[in-house]
């Protein structure tokens, strides 16, 4: 479940970011913080929006990634 949390909307959507010279959420976090710092919070939480049909697409944690780690040694708490 962690696995598939952590790859968002899929492979396809993250191999789009990439095509388009972009990192993900996550990978952006990575890149900031301290190597194995970063705690994620809330990786499960789903939408609950039903608007434009969007009730027939679930994806843990397919909204804002939160948590913390630290930069420099020094603790931050990351929202992206």
């Amino acid at each position: 479940m962690r696995a598939m949390a952590r790859m968002g909307g899929g492979k396809a959507r993250i191999d789009a970011q990439h095509k388009k010279g972009k990192l993900t959420a996550r990978e952006r976090i990575e890149v900031f913080l301290d190597e194995g710092s970063f705690e994620e919070f809330d990786m499960y939480v789903e939408h609950r929006s039903t608007d434009f049909g969007m009730e027939k697409t679930k994806i843990a944690g397919d909204g804002v990634v939160t948590g913390w780690g630290t930069v420099n040694g020094r603790p931050v708490y990351v929202s992206v």
